[in-house]
Order: C-alpha cells, then structure tokens, then sequence
C-alpha cells in the first residue's frame, strides 16, 4: 500500500522509507544520475535513481513519460538552490532503493504540461487530457461544488429523489432526444430536457422540499455553453413565495463560493427587471461589471431624414438606441469594422456611429458619415441623453427590438471588455417580472417564455386572456457576471388559472391532455403551491475555475457538433438492431 500520494510527500516525512505509485511526467538523466517527476491526482515528487543501487538504476533507464511506476526509498531534502516552493513537495526528494515498472505507455501524443494543443486531439485522446493538472483540478472543483450543494440542501430539509430518464416527449422549448421503443412500435420515450414535470409531481405528492443533480438532454445547435447532456441542479418547494425561494437559493450559492473558493459574493443581489435589463443592457443577463448602458432614442427618430433611423422608430416593435464608449473617439476605422461585423451576428445590418472630438465646435467638433442626415436638435439630444464627452465615440442601432437588444447588447460587453472598461470583480444580480409569454412570428400566437406552468404575477390573472402581451409571471434568473446560471419560476397550481394559459396559448383541451394530461390531473388532487429553480451546475464551475468552455469541466465532452472523438458518437448501427426496431433509413437523395 502506498504511504501517501506523490503531491502531499512534504518534510513530516524526512529519513522515512515511501512506497509511491503514479505516471512518469519526465525524465531527466543528469550526468547518471536519473531523477524522475512522479505525479499522481495530488500533484508532483521528484525520485532521484542513482546508479550506486544498480538494480534500480537498469529499471530507471527504461523508463519513458506516462509509464506507471511503484517506487520506494527514503525522504531527503533537496540540495541547496533546488528546493521548489510552488509544490508541497518541493522541499524534498525521494532517494530510491527500488523502482517497479507496473505498465509501459506508448509516446504519448502531447506531453501533460502541453498549454497549446488543440481541442480535438484533446478531446480525441480525453483519458490522457484528464491527466493534466489543470484538467484534474477541474474535475475536482465540480466535485466539490456538487457536495457543497449537496451539504446546503441537506441541511435545508431537501431530499434528493431520482426521475426517469426515459419518459414522454413534451414541448419545453428544444428538440428532443427520442429514444425508439422495441416492445411498443411506433412509439418513442424521449429523454428529459428537465425534470420540471415530474418536480412538480413530486410537490404534489407531499415531499415538500426536493433536488437533483441530474442530466438533461436538448438537440439544439450548440456553442461554448452548451452541451447535448447537461447536469443540472433542479430544485422544487412547497409553501414558499417566489421571494422566499430566491432568498434560500441566493443563500446557496453565496455559501458554495465561500466554502469552494473563499469568494465572497455581495449579498444581497441586486433585482432588475426584465423590462429594465432590456432597455439598459439590451440582454436578460447583463453583465454587471461593464457600466455602459443603452440610451433610448426611438422618440427623437420618427422624423429624421436618415431613412434607418426613422423606419425603424415608426415600425411596430422597432427599436433606435445608443451605446456611448467613453474614450471611444481613439477606436480605429478597423476596430470599427470589426464591431460591424460582430454585431452582424446578432443580425445587425449595420453599425453607425458619431465620433465626438469637441463638443465646443458643436456640429464640427463631431465626425461620422451620418450627420448629415440628422437635425442639430437631434444631435443635442443625443448627446444629452447619453452624456458624452469628448473623445467619447456613440454606436447606434436601429431595426426591430429584438435585432438592436442582441446586437448592441452583445457589443455592449464586448467593448467594455476590450477596452478595460469592466469591473475584476464578481457581480450578481436576479433578473425578475419576466413576462408571461412571447410572441411568435411564424405561426402568429403566443407561447410562454419559459413554460406553461409558470404562474402569473399577482393581480395579472386577468391579463391572460384580455391582454396577454402585459401579462407579468412569477419566474427569476440569477445571473452572475453576464451568464444565466439559475432560473425559475413559481408555479401554476390551480386548475382555472392553467386552464386560461392553455387558451392564451391556443392550447386546446384535448392537445393539452395529450400532451400534460398526467399533470393537469395530478394537480386535481390537491396541489400545494409550489415553485422551484434550476441551476447549471456545468456554468458554475466553469465560471469558478475560469474556463471559456464548459467543455473544460466535464469529463467527456461533445463536440460543438454533438460528436464525442473519443468513443465515434454518434455511430452507425446495425440493421439487425434497426429491424427490432422497425426502422427503416432513409437515405437524403445526393
């Protein structure tokens, strides 16, 4: 049995005799004395083999990077001038009486402390990528989220309770994965976007405090925050107002950042409004740590000669607004080309801008293509509104709401990242009165902006069938520092107020049981009120480590294409298989 782990040999074991298991990270052979950096998940020691032991010297000099060893020898400081403070073992040395080669490994494809390797050979050699220090700690930084959430909630009267991962394909926003079913042709299970049905189930049947740390499923288009299976932390209560959930759950996560990383999050959050985020920061998750705001200019802009402004201030549901960047007169004509393109993204058909040089020269203390088509009144309006000043640049969009939210939104945060305009610090907040529904444009009818079963705000009720678009629910976000990572909602728990959602959503009653049956009856029975929130534990720790990629924080991850490199998923699959199932593939015509 080893003595301890490779990393946490320290000088407590000074001129004691160490049995050592772990990977060979190198090799070095100085001038025939071989000395040997062993690592194992605790980190480093180094083992000196000296040819005086020739038996251990032979088994030294065949030893290669990622060969598994078992060494044993005594505990001895470094020579003066090589101790090495960053380890905890970098006081001593291991003098070894004798080595043992337990398994040899090919010339591994990258070396462990490799910084610049690329993705897919990462992700294709994946059991050799975890073995770098930054990805083994990573890998425990989730460990020990997952069981500080585990420890608040236990001490909180929640109880973790397991739901199927095969069950009924519900519309909740994204495609499902489907899973065929063999004994029941024709018919298929899919797997769970979230557990939020059968959580409310579970509130229905009397456990009054649940969670889950579990995985989800969505087929969507994926990006750096987002994976095909997530894990997330679900939660549900009874007889607590969405106040009372919010206080508990910003209670939690402020004690996960103390107890993980000693962060010491400022409480309480801040609350904004769905309409405030959107109208200062253009995003549902602004990120607070870049003070820039958008200004509102649609009113000023129904008459203007510029056609772009104007249109879109007289559209239905458009949108002219502001982003001023102090210091932003110094933006080069590419770095301004570059923004265009970035908002472009965002569907943004352009990016006009003012350059303001003196604002004592009035009209000709300002640059930009588009004066000419504005009024000075309009300019000083602009310049009021948005308070700039000299040296100061002012970016503008205009189109539907949506475009200029996303666009300038988008830009907003990355400008005030790149030109050292955001905060170091952490920075939360709730976004809350999200609205009920929202309208889609393809089919003309509303669908909810979360999910049916979110309850409406206070005195709204009526709302939902006399005028939907104001219709306020009862759901919050947390954001930290521009990233969603928790959202919720209190839930629908009457019969009558479900019953008027589904018909603001042009959900009839026979779709409606087809679809919810199981719950709408369920919550027949003497539903309490409950509500509940949803983490992404993946986002968390990836913030918290400082990752640009969940990727970083899950062992076995998929590609932006939905592809594991290690395994070949998605693969083919025989036709015997296909058969049992009734399948029959069709081949698209080339």
């Amino acid at each position: 049995m080893r003595t301890n782990y490779c990393g946490l040999i320290d000088v407590q074991y000074l001129d004691q005799t160490v049995i050592l298991y772990g990977w060979v990270h190198r090799r070095r052979d100085h001038g025939g004395v071989i000395f040997v950096d062993l690592r194992d998940r605790e980190g480093l020691v180094q083992v000196v083999c000296d040819p005086d032991n020739p038996a251990a010297f032979q088994v030294a000099e065949k030893i290669r990077n990622e060969f598994v060893v078992k060494a044993t020898g005594r505990v001895r400081h470094r020579p003066a001038g090589t101790v090495n403070p960053n380890l905890i073992s970098g006081e001593i040395e291991v003098l070894v009486s004798s080595i043992d080669i337990l398994n040899a490994s090919l010339t591994p494809p990258f070396l462990m402390d490799d910084e610049n390797l690329s993705e897919a050979t990462r992700l294709e050699h994946r059991y050799l990528d975890l073995r770098r220090p930054q990805m083994q700690e990573n890998l425990r930084l989730r460990y020990k989220v997952a069981m500080a959430v585990r420890l608040f909630l236990d001490q909180h009267g929640f109880i973790d309770v397991e739901t199927p991962m095969l069950t009924k394909s519900t519309p909740e926003g994204a495609r499902d994965y489907l899973v065929p079913s063999r004994v029941s042709t024709g018919h298929f299970f899919a797997l769970p976007q979230s557990p939020q049905l059968f959580k409310q189930l579970l509130m229905v049947s009397g456990f009054d405090r649940y969670y889950q740390i579990t995985k989800c499923f969505r087929d969507e288009d994926l990006r750096a925050d987002r994976q095909p299976e997530f894990t997330q932390i679900d939660i549900e209560t009874s007889f607590l107002d969405e106040g009372q959930i919010m206080q508990m759950m910003e209670e939690m996560i402020c004690t996960v950042f103390k107890s993980v990383r000693n962060i010491d999050l400022p409480s309480p959050f801040p609350r904004l409004t769905h309409a405030e985020a959107m109208s200062k920061y253009g995003s549902d998750k602004p990120d607070m740590r870049v003070a820039l705001v958008l200004t509102e200019l649609t009113d000023v802009m129904q008459e203007v000669e510029f056609k772009v402004f104007r249109e879109a201030a007289l559209r239905t549901g458009g949108r002219v607004a502001a982003l001023r960047v102090p210091g932003g007169g110094a933006l080069s004509r590419k770095e301004i080309d570059d923004y265009t393109s970035f908002v472009a993204i965002y569907g943004a058909k352009g990016l006009a801008y003012i350059k303001v040089n003196a604002l004592e020269k009035g009209m000709d203390g300002l640059q930009s293509p588009i004066l000419k088509f504005l009024p000075e009144n309009v300019i000083q309006v602009i310049i009021e509104r948005t308070g700039a000043k000299d040296g100061d640049l002012i970016f503008f969009g205009a189109d539907k709401a949506q475009v200029v939210n996303e666009a300038l939104g988008a830009l907003r945060a990355r400008v005030g990242h790149d030109r050292g305009l955001a905060a170091l610090e952490w920075k939360p907040l709730w976004v809350v009165d999200f609205p009920m529904f929202e309208r889609d444009e393809e089919e003309n009818r509303w669908k909810a902006l979360h999910h049916p079963f979110t309850s409406p705000a206070e005195g709204h009720e009526n709302l939902l069938e006399s005028d939907p678009e104001k219709a306020l629910s009862k759901a919050y976000d947390m954001v930290l520092n521009g990233s969603e990572i928790g959202g919720g909602s209190v839930r629908i728990h009457r019969q009558e107020i479900q019953s008027k959602v589904f018909r603001a959503l042009n959900i009839g009653e026979d779709e409606a049981n087809e679809k919810f049956g199981f719950l709408l009856e369920a919550l027949q029975y003497g539903a309490p009120p409950h509500g509940g929130i949803a983490f992404g534990l993946d986002r968390i720790v990836a913030m918290m480590a400082g990752a640009e990629s969940i990727r970083e924080v899950i062992a076995f991850p998929k590609t932006q294409r939905a592809q594991c490199l290690l395994t070949h998923a998605p693969s083919t699959v025989g036709e015997k298989q296909l058969r049992e199932l009734h399948i029959k593939l069709r081949h698209a015509q080339s």
